[in-house]
């Protein structure tokens, strides 16, 4: 045999392709079949029934939906401004800034989540308002401090890799530096956006450790939902079909933001 055949692609692939078999599409096929049993094995559709009827679980869904949509929006607003600051060229600091916006994921989550805990704790002795009204907040603030990087590294990147003689012929055709950034610059780091918006919206929405950790298991999102399904009720049905729900759900949003990604590069390849 030809050892310029034997090592191609397809072979170095393969360790690869039985690692995903064997962790994504069998754990897949299995709770594609524990959702259509019940307890003796029998098939039924009985889990999607309780799942859809579930005032609770639908709930949960629409509040997993909306701190996923909040934790995005503010790691948008705040990440944004931070990443362009890092790409200009003048900041002789950037480098040091970006390791220090790095460094937290460098840390494990849950040592994260425990540092957001203690700091929260004397944040509400030091502010007597901040009480148990308070926890949705707090679930929102600890997403965004554990999730912010993974909106500002896309953007940063998509920034850097900007010609910046798109923004120079702005300005010297008369456009204000506010034109130039909201017309020029903003555009072309649309795919930096989008990729921030992925990574940052579907952990969101599927974590549970951060949110049970900062309410004290008070306030549940879908992670949380799955988990107790799984671990203390023993209702590997309705889990399953809780997780399906979720799937889906990321899968959506990928492909979205997928076609939305691939309208704006065609869009600016008829630009420019």
């Amino acid at each position: 045999m030809n050892k310029r055949n034997f090592f191609n692609r397809k072979l170095f692939s393969l360790p690869y392709i039985i690692l995903m078999l064997c962790l994504v599409v069998v754990p897949l096929f299995m709770l594609l079949i524990n959702a259509f049993k019940d307890s003796a094995g029998n098939f039924t559709f009985e889990n999607f029934k309780t799942v859809f009827t579930d005032g609770y679980s639908m709930n949960v869904l629409g509040r997993s939906l909306y701190v996923g949509f909040m934790t995005t929006l503010f790691c948008l607003l705040l990440g944004y401004p931070v990443a362009y600051i890092l790409s200009r060229p003048q900041n002789i600091n950037k480098q040091f800034m970006l390791i220090l916006f790095i460094l937290p994921m460098w840390v494990n989550l849950l040592l994260r989540t425990l540092a957001t805990k203690n700091f929260l704790n004397i944040a509400s002795e030091l502010l007597p308002f901040m009480d148990d009204r308070f926890e949705m907040p707090e679930i929102i603030f600890g997403m965004v401090y554990n999730f912010l990087p993974f909106m500002i590294m896309p953007i940063h990147t998509s920034l850097c890799s900007i010609d910046k003689s798109y923004s120079e012929a702005a300005s010297d055709l008369g456009a204000p530096p506010l034109g130039v950034l909201l017309k020029t610059t903003v555009p072309l780091s649309v795919p930096g956006i989008l990729s921030g918006i992925t990574m940052v919206f579907v952990p969101t929405i599927s974590t549970y450790v951060i949110s049970y950790m900062l309410s004290g298991g008070t306030i549940s999102l879908f992670g949380d939902l799955i988990n107790d399904r799984f671990t203390k009720y023993s209702s590997e049905g309705v889990g399953s079909v809780l997780s399906i729900i979720m799937l889906l759900i990321v899968l959506v949003s990928n492909f979205v933001l997928n076609k939305f990604n691939k309208g704006e590069q065609l869009n600016k390849g008829g630009m420019w």
